[in-house]
């Protein structure tokens, strides 16, 4: 896990996370360019799902977080990966002219996968 050098990350916090067999690694000091991938990771969690929803305690949050992981490495299209999910899939292609495209909810209903299916 890469956290910066803010105070909240006590040595209990880098303790808890080496009993978990996390290797915690910190940033240089005074470079905040080094925690990038972070940033931009919580940036997407907090723009896609957290300011959509009402958290109710930490287990729906949890539960949420885990859903939204889901989506994003298998269903949320990343542009410097060719519009692919990290997870590939493949190009699902219309079987048949009675095919229609459907939406499938992904966290509860805030997201979608879109797929092919007989209309008949």
């Amino acid at each position: 896990m890469i956290y910066d050098r803010d105070t909240i990350f006590s040595i209990l916090v880098t303790k808890t996370l080496k009993a978990f067999s996390i290797e915690p690694v910190r940033t240089s000091f005074r470079s905040p360019w080094q925690n990038g991938t972070a940033e931009r990771w919580v940036g997407s969690v907090r723009k896609e799902l957290l300011n959509h929803v009402i958290i109710l305690n930490k287990e729906h949050l949890y539960r949420l977080l885990e859903e939204y992981i889901d989506y994003y490495h298998n269903d949320r299209t990343h542009y410097n990966l060719d519009k692919d999910p990290p997870n590939t899939r493949p190009v699902q292609e219309r079987a048949s002219d009675n095919d229609r495209v459907i939406a499938l909810p992904r966290l509860g209903g805030l997201h979608h996968k879109y797929a092919w299916k007989d209309a008949a």
